[in-house]
């Protein structure tokens, strides 16, 4: 098993350092695995000029799964666009095909309460939401500013998929619905743009391949009312880059904390990138205040879908379970009077309760 380690800024050293302990446990029990870091984001423009450098994705490239921590900060915002910590992480999952996004929001029995919303409306939801993520809007071209006819500066971007580029994560959601609850919720926005027409027009024609999954379209918007008003209506929804990328961190506030979240980046041959959905957070950077248990279950998602290890995927969730049952808590998931473990402690404690199994 090769592994890409790249920790990046803010505090994706320290609870990158977290996950790499739970990994030390099961190479310690005999479990091959090759780990090597390079250098990415606003570190490695620091340090190279170049949020992507060549023998960063030289590594990514050779190895089986990547391990990702955040990336960016408040002081690389002012640099040109393409030195940003923010198109290094585009670069690579451009450069590696990695298109289909899986982001599970759970939530924990015992964090119910943590939600913004009522216990009993999101008590037991479990939803995978499988974003495309090398296209849309955030690759398509032409774009930039540029100045008009009337002499004012406007900014543009475009908004394009292929026909193939919607298949193939078309297939991801339904494949993914059949192991779950077999139901599929295709989200776009087809009464106001083209694009998404497309969009459910594919999806609709691969549907009769999986007749066992109840496949049903929803407008985005709506989606995003139905995610607050009646999450568990959802089992698995499959949606584009943008709507992905804003739904899914909606999702992750039912949960109570976006630091529980994990996600997995993949292409076609199994290869992936595995990172939490959460920020860099440099206002809490080094104080020991993040919660590393979405980093941990990311790398338990990269057991369970690169390294071919459902094993050692399940023995990390059982851990994450256990330790929350135990009542630790970092602080973005505590509860009024609830005493706080810092990064350092959840990561050891996930690792007491994997060596106790």
């Amino acid at each position: 098993m090769k592994i890409a380690v790249l920790a990046g800024d803010g505090i994706g050293p320290e609870i990158v350092a977290e996950a790499l302990k739970v990994l030390e446990v099961f190479r310690g029990e005999g479990v091959s695995m090759e780990l090597e870091s390079a250098l990415v984001g606003g570190v490695a423009v620091d340090h190279t000029g170049d949020p992507l450098p060549p023998e960063t994705l030289a590594l990514c490239q050779a190895a089986d799964a990547i391990l990702f921590g955040s990336i960016g900060g408040p002081q690389y915002d002012s640099l040109p666009r393409e030195q940003r910590p923010e198109r290094g992480l585009l670069r690579l999952r451009k450069e590696l095909d990695l298109f289909a996004n899986l982001r599970p929001a759970q939530v924990f029995p015992e964090l119910a309460a943590a939600s913004t919303l009522r216990a009993d409306v999101v008590s037991g939801l479990d939803i995978l939401i499988v974003r495309e993520l090398t296209g849309d809007i955030y690759f398509g071209e032409p774009r930039g500013i540029r100045t008009n006819a009337a002499g004012e500066r406007e900014g543009f971007n475009t908004m394009v998929y292929s026909e193939s580029e919607i298949r193939r994560v078309a297939h991801w959601g339904f494949q993914a619905a059949q192991k779950r609850q077999r139901r599929l919720c295709s989200v776009d926005k087809m009464n106001v743009l083209e694009c998404t027409q497309l969009w459910r027009d594919v999806v609709q024609e691969i549907a009769p391949q999986y007749p066992e999954v109840t496949l049903t379209h929803m407008l985005v918007d709506n989606a995003a009312m139905q995610l607050v008003r009646n999450p568990r209506q959802f089992d698995v929804i499959v949606t584009g880059n943008i709507f992905g990328d804003i739904l899914s961190d909606e999702a992750s506030m039912l949960t109570g904390s976006i630091g529980m979240l994990p996600s997995a980046s993949l292409n076609a041959q199994g290869q992936g990138l595995y990172e939490p959905i959460h920020g860099s957070a440099p206002d809490i950077a080094g104080q020991g205040k993040a919660n590393p248990l979405a980093q941990i279950l990311s790398a338990a998602m990269m057991f369970r879908y690169s390294l071919n290890r459902a094993d050692l995927a399940d023995r990390i969730d059982h851990g994450v379970r256990h330790v929350l049952a135990q009542g630790l808590r970092t602080a973005d998931i505590a509860q009024a009077g609830e005493p706080v473990v810092s990064t350092a402690q959840m990561g050891d404690a996930v690792v007491a309760a994997l060596r106790a199994v």
